[in-house]
């Protein structure tokens, strides 16, 4: 494991090991620790009590964020005529049909989101094995019809969440530049969505850890408890 530098250690020796702190300090903590040359994201890790294992206990889904998460992701459209024209309009960074699959295949990766009508699917099914959970999919979001709305949501700050092996939920909420309250925000947001994402199988705790870090800071631990309370009094 590497080690850290002096600015991360400093920041980290301000957090009392294993304190949970309510959503607002946290964030207050991680902007006050964000000391880079540039503009930080802020991240939200989550651990949730679900077995990975059981189909029945996968979580997924998008949620909108109300300030975005500050970074325009480079978006690939799979669409033919008028679809792919609106597609265009709409902001996508690329729009194409067999030819993008094509250079996909050739090892092209120059994009963040990939988003198709679902006349497409037929087209861009073939490299499922390439693309794996990145792969265009209707549960999240990223198939229609309305391939404009899908990628105007995409540029606008809509972001994707799923679990992953370790039951674990990784995903930016904004930039350390941000006024408090707009990370609180979508801070507030995101729980909230993983929240309604619960499965019916899942059992006990839902919200086992919760933290908020930097790009290049360390992590604040967040009270789980005034997490939940937060998503809920946002309803």
């Amino acid at each position: 494991m590497g080690r850290h530098g002096k600015r991360y250690r400093s920041a980290a020796g301000t957090l009392e090991r294993g304190n949970l702190l309510g959503p607002e300090e946290a964030l207050q903590r991680v902007k006050e620790m964000a000391s880079a040359k540039f503009d930080e994201t802020v991240e939200l890790a989550m651990r949730l009590g679900v077995d990975r294992r059981s189909g029945e206990q996968m979580v997924r889904g998008t949620v909108n964020l109300p300030h975005g998460s500050g970074k325009a992701p480079r978006v690939v459209a799979f669409a033919r005529g008028e679809d792919a024209q609106r597609a265009e309009e709409a902001g996508a960074d690329f729009v194409g049909a067999e030819d993008l699959v094509t250079k996909i295949e050739g090892g092209w990766k120059e994009f963040d989101t990939l988003v198709a009508t679902r006349e497409m699917m037929r087209v861009v099914g073939r490299l499922g094995k390439r693309l794996g959970p990145r792969m265009p999919n209707p549960k999240a979001g990223t198939v229609g019809e309305d391939i404009a709305k899908i990628v105007r949501d995409l540029k606008g700050g809509r972001i994707q969440f799923r679990i992953d092996r370790g039951g674990n939920i990784h995903v930016p909420i904004g930039k350390a530049s941000y006024a408090l309250d707009q990370l609180k925000e979508n801070f507030g947001t995101v729980v909230q969505a993983v929240l309604r994402a619960r499965p019916a199988a899942a059992k006990g705790q839902y919200f086992r850890k919760i933290a908020v870090s930097s790009t290049m800071g360390p992590s604040a631990l967040v009270d789980p408890a005034q997490a939940q309370a937060l998503a809920e009094s946002m309803l």
